[in-house]
């Protein structure tokens, strides 16, 4: 029997704390979140990101 079948394993999330600059709000937004998100706000653009994602208000 293999050590390893007796200890279940345990994901996690690739989490990292960014500050993201908003043009729109002319101001930098601490952002916790996974680096895939952070590739999806590179590409689509902070506000618009975050804002659909909830964590700004949009204006």
């Amino acid at each position: 029997m293999h050590v390893t079948a007796v200890t279940a394993r345990f994901f996690q999330p690739n989490l990292k704390t960014k500050r993201v600059w908003v043009p729109e709000l002319k101001k930098f937004v601490t952002v916790k979140a996974t680096a895939r998100a952070f590739k999806t706000v590179s590409k689509n653009g902070a506000f618009r990101t975050l804002s659909e994602a909830g964590l700004i208000a949009k204006a």
